[in-house]
């Protein structure tokens, strides 16, 4: 029996309501007005309420803080008392800048090879710990993979330092049987590999769990049958398990597009001083040198408030394209 059979036998069979047994379909139940389904809900309402609040104030209210970004803004001065410059911070983005465009170029790099290497490692690795048979010995390497999501960047960096600086584990192993150590850390050429090998090993094991949960809630039966018409693991792969992970996947893309051009800011203003800013300035950081630090406060508006813009843009874009391929997305159409 194929798997479209066996989806066709469970909709007819199971259940005992087929057109044959002249059941009638159940009356539409009718929704409550809003003001009873408040007073049925108040008590998750009540406990859902401060996690609102912090929502409300530091996502929403803090947008009208993008005024900053036309004016020639000056803290002891505040909003009411800045000078008015209109556009004029954004002629950083048109003017060719090279601080600006040495950020945006960085940037892009490092999320084409985010988007390359980082963003299907979670889906790799939850296929092959689905794939283990102990559930003992998936359990153990989830808890060992998930440890470091909960270790902050500081201590991240600090232990790439030990291993791979040129005072770390690896250069000592080198010098000791008297070969040339190898400098990683503070080579710049090597610096988008290292900070993306540092993205992989904090997060990849933590992002595995939307899609084990996924994997966990596919029907087994259509392994079953297609075992039974001798699929082989790899078109069980293809035709089962991978469509099932499509629309979280598809999901998930959608929201990394959004968050495309926030790229680690902590990860890199901690490493920039080993490497420089030729290859650790991106536009996070560049906001960061030029608003907090240099005092450019408005033309650091400008930028994040551009880059929040192109976010948005590339959401519903790839939004779009979703329903084209008939995905519901983040939003239905």
């Amino acid at each position: 029996m194929t798997v479209v059979g066996l989806r066709r036998d469970r909709r007819t069979s199971s259940g005992g309501t087929t057109r044959e047994s002249g059941a009638q379909p159940a009356p539409p139940r009718r929704q409550l007005p809003w003001w009873r389904r408040l007073a049925r809900d108040r008590t998750v309402l009540l406990l859902a309420l401060p996690g609102m609040a912090v929502i409300v104030t530091f996502q929403y209210v803090a947008l009208a803080g993008n005024v900053i970004a036309f004016q020639d803004y000056q803290p002891y001065l505040g909003v009411e008392r800045s000078l008015w410059v209109g556009l004029e911070n954004f002629e950083i983005l048109v003017d060719g800048d090279p601080e600006f465009l040495r950020a945006l170029r960085n940037t892009l790099i490092i999320t084409a090879l985010q988007t390359v290497f980082v963003f299907p490692a979670p889906i790799i690795l939850a296929l092959v710990l689905n794939s283990l048979v102990s559930n003992r010995v998936r359990q153990t390497v989830q808890s060992i993979l998930y440890l470091p999501h909960f270790l902050s960047w500081v201590i991240v960096v600090a232990v790439f330092q030990q291993v791979l600086g040129g005072a770390g584990l690896v250069n000592n192993f080198l010098r000791a049987r008297g070969w040339e150590p190898i400098d990683i850390i503070g080579n710049s050429d090597a610096f988008f590999a290292l900070i993306t090998s540092q993205v992989i090993w904090k997060d990849t094991g933590w992002a595995t769990i939307l899609f084990l949960a996924v994997l966990a809630g596919i029907d087994k039966s259509l392994y079953e049958a297609s075992a039974v018409d001798g699929a082989t693991r790899w078109r069980q792969t293809w035709h089962i398990t991978l469509p099932g992970l499509r629309p979280i996947i598809i999901l998930l893309f959608i929201l990394k597009l959004g968050d495309s051009l926030t790229v680690g800011f902590e990860q890199l203003l901690l490493q920039q001083d080993a490497v420089g800013l030729g290859v650790a300035q991106v536009l996070d950081t560049y906001v960061y040198n030029n608003g907090v630090v240099g005092g450019y406060w408005g033309v650091a508006a400008a930028v994040g408030l551009a880059k929040g813009a192109v976010g948005l843009v590339l959401v519903l874009v790839a939004n779009k394209a979703a329903h084209a391929f008939g995905e519901e997305g983040v939003y239905r159409a």
